[in-house]
């Protein structure tokens, strides 16, 4: 069975899904895809234990604090490339970067090919259906470029001061993906 609830964050409303075990989304309120992964609407159920330990977790990092990951059963639902990255979006150090260009190379390298799209890459960041928690938002572009966050580029640019990220070197596009 699959439930919800929300959580009410600086960013706005978040809402999270899960079953007994594990967290399988959480979506700021009018991110592209919201909700694209919930294969039935989930019933609401505020007490699940889950999301108790999942809002602890939202509170810390909202309040600087640099919570892991580590301990929250996460079980976001995609295809095996997609968790591929998802996985890699997981070793992010908190406030830290990488590149779209830097997963593909990294994916590459892990099924012993030469290359990777950087392209196919940013569409399974994008779709990343557990955001903040799995860290997407710390990907830019290989020039510095914020795009490619589905939360929109103003959400992103918060979460990344919020994690003390040097926005100098970084800046927004004049067009693009997730504007």
């Amino acid at each position: 069975m699959l439930y919800n609830t929300y959580f009410s964050s600086p960013l706005g409303k978040i809402m999270l899904t899960g079953n007994d075990e594990s967290l399988t989304g959480l979506w700021i309120a009018g991110q592209k895809y919201f909700a694209g992964t919930a294969q039935t609407l989930p019933l609401l159920k505020n007490d699940l234990p889950l999301f108790a330990e999942t809002k602890k977790w939202l509170q810390d990092y909202f309040l600087g604090k640099r919570p892991s990951i580590d301990n929250l059963p996460l079980a976001p639902q995609g295809g095996e490339f997609r968790q591929s990255v998802w996985k890699i979006l997981r070793e992010i150090p908190y406030g830290s970067l990488t590149t779209y260009g830097e997963i593909a190379r990294e994916i590459a390298r892990q099924n012993g090919k030469t290359k990777m799209s950087a392209q196919a890459v940013g569409g399974a960041v994008g779709h990343n259906p557990i955001s903040i928690i799995i860290p997407c938002h710390r990907v830019v572009g290989t020039n510095g470029s914020l795009t490619g966050y589905a939360g929109g580029l103003d959400l992103k640019i918060k979460l990344l001061e919020l994690e003390g990220v040097d926005m100098s070197k970084l800046f927004r596009p004049n067009k693009g993906t997730a504007l």
